[in-house]
């Protein structure tokens, strides 16, 4: 799902399952704690939006991981990615970015990682932080009609998709579900936002944190 969101690597997240959603997962291997909220989430099911949401009701810094690195190295994201001969290697270099962002901002933080922010170099630095981490949820009908469109240069474009292309993301985003299931079970908690708008879904998260470490 190329250029959606806000870069290119696309894989989604574990459906929504009534074992699975809102709880903590039993496979965690990070410490968790309140003063650190680590996003994650498929391509477009809002971890930008909501993060900053969320940010604000906890009183903390927002950092989106994809802007951070962009601004760090001075380049859209396409184009990082396309001047590394691999894209292991592009994100070792984005878990770089991740690492001054925790050393400049040790705590009181919500951070929106990429899709694969619980694997590859994301998940060294993830596993080695005091941090929860919080796998966001939707259906694949309403990530599919949340898409957002950019150009080699982070630049929004306006698509409008073909029935035909809608089924195409649809079974993608499917994909992209199964995908990332493994990966995600080494999340805190999930939390399912169906139906929710962002301040809803900020609130929810705000709500399982309380819960979760009272």
């Amino acid at each position: 799902m190329a250029q959606t969101q806000t870069q290119p690597e696309t894989p989604l997240i574990p459906q929504s399952s009534p074992e699975l959603a809102n709880v903590r997962s039993q496979n965690r291997k990070t410490e968790p704690t309140t003063s650190r909220i680590f996003l994650t989430g498929v391509c477009c099911v809002g971890k930008t939006a909501i993060g900053a949401q969320l940010a604000d009701l906890l009183g903390y810094r927002f950092y989106d991981l994809d802007h951070e690195v962009e601004a760090f190295y001075k380049l859209p994201i396409e184009r990082l990615q396309r001047q590394h001969e691999s894209m292991n290697d592009f994100r070792i270099a984005a878990a770089k970015v991740f690492e001054h962002i925790l050393f400049r901002q040790s705590h009181h933080c919500v951070v929106a990682l990429s899709p694969r922010g619980l694997m590859d170099a994301y998940w060294k630095v993830v596993r080695r932080t005091k941090a929860t981490t919080v796998v966001i949820q939707d259906k694949p009908e309403n990530i599919l009609n949340r898409l957002t469109f950019f150009d080699i240069d982070s630049r929004p474009m306006t698509k409008t998709l073909s029935a035909r292309e809608r089924r195409l993301y649809l079974k993608e985003i499917k994909s992209d579900i199964s995908y990332f299931k493994r990966s995600y079970n080494r999340a805190t908690m999930f939390v399912d936002i169906s139906g929710l708008n962002i301040e809803e879904s900020a609130g929810k998260i705000k709500a399982e944190l309380d819960a979760g470490f009272k």
